[in-house]
């Protein structure tokens, strides 16, 4: 009976990471990579930059 315990635990956990995975990712599909991009690129232009002073 305490093996089956013991096999109960990861179980559990998988079944919990599964509720957490598809809860995490219930936002990714209706907000798009627009903000992650403009982010993306305001920072590729500010390392294009000259540094000032150099």
């Amino acid at each position: 009976m305490a093996a089956l315990a013991w096999l109960l635990i990861p179980l559990v956990a998988a079944i919990g990471a599964g509720l957490w995975g598809s809860w995490a990712n219930r936002t990714r599909k209706a907000r798009g990579d627009g903000p992650e991009l403009i982010g993306y690129a305001r920072f590729r232009e500010a390392m294009e930059k000259p540094r000032q002073g150099s």
